[in-house]
């Protein structure tokens, strides 16, 4: 039987205020409250909490038998908690029924990955500690962001413990070969992947409302025939895609929610189920190794990392950003460490494109900036005002190695005092208690 898996990626950054040069060294708070919640209130009312309503009724009628799964981004989490905690509801509810899944990613949405693999891998325990602490779950199944990956990045994903994580079936790696398979990273073949399926993504996501596509009107049937239609020896179809595109990237008067109402009811008249991630990658097993040496992603045509560096300025903000990593990890300011978290958000870096044609017409559509040079110099006095800040704990006069050396003696020093009050209070205890048993105990008659 085949089987299809959706995963839906929830993310949304914190969208930075207009920073001026001369706000360096003055003003420490960066972001736009303003747009980052009327954005949040306006895709949560369109997109999340109807979505949510529906995939919950639709896994209540199938009783289990229809199943989804997620990845929500720390920072989307921590705007939700602030402007729309009813979406963490809604998504907590799914979680209790059994049959949603929720992924591992990094926490900030960040391209860590690539930069920094110390962050990164505290990014992803962050990430995981938080799904569990909100839904209940501990993810099993990694996802990256943006689904880059590389046979590189598995052995870091392997590393931490994970043996089963989802990508994109670009083309340019797979060649002849299909995504609708269960493939293993051929650095770690204890690794197991699902590629998603771009073509039958892309059809829901982009091509859906499209009047001028060949295939528009695009109805529920006619899409599982196509998924029933491929080679049967072919297992899983991976549907990964925004969640934004049920009533958002596809408003709900396109029709996109009664066409998932009504996709579960033909795709089991067809013989065809669903799974989460988790459970795909369970059922099915591996036909081979993909071989990726280069990372690739679901961003743009080229399905590689240009959509974040692929012009001189996103790397000199990049390299800019990360050149400070150590010295953030030193400090112990909550204020300082939430803000690296939030400036390592992959949008920041993709407002910065300067692509043309569609490509560039979908950064356009995403950015809240005038032209790239605008979210670069926005965003590079942002950065200059942080790395001050950085830098007034820890000045560059001091080398990373001298510094991990004192602030190791310092902790160290703290230990030994907490010791020495724990003892001090024990033999306090001890000398009351002796004190109150004299007290107590009979007088010698003379």
């Amino acid at each position: 039987m085949k089987t299809i898996c959706f995963y839906f990626q929830i993310h949304q950054p914190f969208r930075l205020k207009r920073y001026r040069f001369f706000n360096i060294g003055r003003d420490h708070y960066y972001y736009d409250d303003y747009s980052n919640e009327e954005i949040l209130q306006q895709i949560a009312g369109r997109s999340y909490i109807p979505a949510n309503r529906m995939l919950l009724d639709l896994v209540n009628l199938y009783k289990g038998r229809f199943k989804v799964a997620f990845s929500i981004s720390g920072v989307a989490l921590d705007q939700m908690e602030v402007y729309m905690p009813e979406v963490i509801d809604g998504l907590r509810e799914l979680s209790h029924t059994g049959n949603v899944e929720f992924l591992s990613e990094t926490y900030g949405h960040s391209l860590s990955c690539h930069y920094d693999p110390v962050e990164f891998r505290n990014q992803v325990k962050m990430h995981a500690d938080r799904i569990k602490s909100l839904f209940g779950q501990e993810p099993k199944v990694f996802r990256n962001t943006e689904l880059i990956y590389s046979d590189e990045i598995s052995d870091m994903v392997y590393d931490m413990g994970y043996r089963k994580m989802i990508t994109e079936g670009a083309k340019h790696v797979l060649g002849w070969k299909s995504p609708n398979y269960v493939y293993t990273s051929i650095n770690q073949p204890k690794l197991k992947l699902l590629l998603r399926n771009s073509r039958f993504s892309d059809d829901l996501s982009f091509r859906f409302s499209n009047y001028s596509w060949s295939e528009y009107p695009l109805t529920a049937d006619k899409f599982i025939s196509w998924i029933a239609s491929t080679p049967p020896e072919e297992q899983v179809v991976n549907l990964f895609m925004n969640y934004e595109t049920l009533g958002n990237i596809q408003p709900s008067h396109t029709g996109i929610f009664e066409f998932m109402k009504a996709l579960p009811r033909f795709a089991f008249d067809r013989g065809v189920g669903f799974a989460t991630p988790g459970e795909a990658l369970d059922l099915y097993k591996p036909v081979g190794a993909a071989s990726v040496p280069y990372p690739i992603s679901w961003a743009d045509e080229e399905r590689d990392l240009s959509a974040w560096e692929g012009n001189t300025l996103q790397k000199s903000a990049l390299e800019t950003l990360y050149s400070v990593s150590e010295r953030v990890r030193l400090t112990s300011d909550r204020r300082l460490k939430q803000d690296w978290l939030y400036l390592q958000a992959s949008d920041h870096f993709y407002y910065m494109s300067t692509k043309h044609f569609s490509d560039g017409a979908v950064h356009s559509h995403f950015s809240p900036y005038t032209s790239a040079y605008d979210a670069f110099n926005n965003y590079m006095n942002v950065l200059s005002d942080f790395i001050g800040r950085v830098k007034a704990q820890f000045p560059d006069s001091v080398e990373n190695e001298e510094l991990n050396s004192l602030l190791l003696t310092i902790r160290n020093q703290e230990l030994e005092i907490k010791q020495l009050r724990s003892e001090l209070k024990k033999v306090i205890g001890s000398n009351e208690a002796n004190l109150v048993v004299k007290e107590k105990a009979p007088k010698n008659p003379k």
